[in-house]
């Protein structure tokens, strides 16, 4: 079996739900160290380098070594991986185990090929990304600059040039408390659930007058509700949650004016912080990934990751694995792509820092 697939079968095999990281990233600290690669951890991150003889840019390979709690369902153990018709079963196989195990074998490879022309590869793992807590943000700061990047997540290898950021909104609407009995003949009130319903019809096309070439239009979801204080009794106070999916053609500050123009309720911007974000136009880093992997399409991703800290950087999202499958009762990733990322892994990292 292909060492990356060993190394993922053994990753799988160590639990490291968010919070819980630190077995896992002590073996893949050892790992690296054990193959003669620069390979450091602390409480942010894994950071493993690979250095050319000259001075360059430098490319990041970057993911998460957390995972999501297994959750119900499963018809194998988690954290037991298990290997079926050429595919492997387990909670993180493919968010984003596969990933981190063809991007370290990557960096072996080309350590073990002399090194990057110039410049470094940077493979740089962070925890707690499935959270609000992830670490990524200061383990980029942390790391010095980043010319470009490849977030590490599960895209069936093709290659995600946009990202859609989130927002999370809060929307009340205020009412009378009043008998429902008296509905009919209590003079003029204000029922906070009728307010409330009002206000999420007029979300359908809210944001329709700008599509992103990519993502499409922003979307405003509503989530959750919550209203009542008891089954015969106007609510005084209706509430719901809109998770809210931008695109870059809408700053969020822009999508909380129009929701406040257009809206009777109050609007709550609870977060805000994981913003959209695009591979810049003329990007050097997606030409070379199209020569090394032809095969690959464009997308635009309707998923969050840790691409929002490296928004500064050349970046792309690319890796092994179906994003549907995360999160999900047996995860699993195929295993001719946990392979063939790696592959696609070394030759980017040598042909982006083989170029003068």
């Amino acid at each position: 079996m292909p060492d990356e697939i060993d190394l993922l079968q053994a990753m799988v095999a160590i639990p490291s739900v968010s919070g819980e990281e630190e077995p896992l990233a002590r073996y893949v600290e050892s790992v690296a160290c054990g193959w003669g690669l620069d390979a450091e951890r602390d409480d942010l991150a894994v950071r493993v380098e690979v250095r050319g003889g000259r001075p360059g840019p430098t490319l990041a390979f970057v993911s998460h070594l957390d995972v999501v709690p297994p959750g119900r369902g499963w018809t194998r153990d988690p954290f037991t991986p298990t290997v079926e018709d050429g595919r492997l079963y387990g909670r993180g196989s493919s968010d984003a185990k596969a990933s981190v195990a063809a991007m370290l074998w990557a960096a072996r490879d080309l350590a073990e090929a002399g090194g990057p022309a110039a410049g470094r590869l940077l493979v740089l793992l962070g925890y707690g990304e499935e959270t609000r807590h992830t670490t990524m943000e200061r383990a980029v700061a942390s790391a010095g600059a980043i010319d470009a990047a490849v977030v590490g997540e599960p895209t069936n290898l093709d290659l995600a040039v946009a990202q859609r950021g989130l927002m999370m909104v809060d929307l009340l609407a205020e009412g009378d408390q009043r008998h429902a009995g008296y509905a009919a003949s209590d003079g003029e009130f204000t029922n906070a659930a009728l307010v409330l319903a009002r206000d999420l019809l007029r979300l359908d096309g809210l944001f329709a007058e700008r599509a992103h070439p990519v993502l499409g239009r922003t979307t405003a979801t509503p989530t959750m509700l919550d209203a009542g204080v008891s089954r015969n009794v106007t609510p005084p106070q209706a509430k719901a949650i809109l998770d809210i999916r931008s695109t870059p053609d809408w700053t969020h500050d822009e999508v909380a004016d129009v929701l406040r123009s257009a809206l009777e309720s109050s609007v709550v911007v609870t977060s805000q912080r994981l913003v959209p974000c695009e591979t810049p136009a003329g990007s050097r880093l997606l030409a070379v990934a199209r020569r090394v992997r032809p095969e690959a399409r464009t997308f635009g991703s309707p998923t969050c990751s840790d691409w929002v800290f490296l928004r500064h950087a050349d970046a792309v999202k690319c890796g092994p694995g179906t994003s549907r499958r995360s999160h999900t009762p047996d995860e699993y990733v195929d295993l001719p792509e946990v392979s063939a990322a790696r592959r696609f892994y070394a030759g980017l990292a040598a042909a982006y820092l083989g170029e003068g």
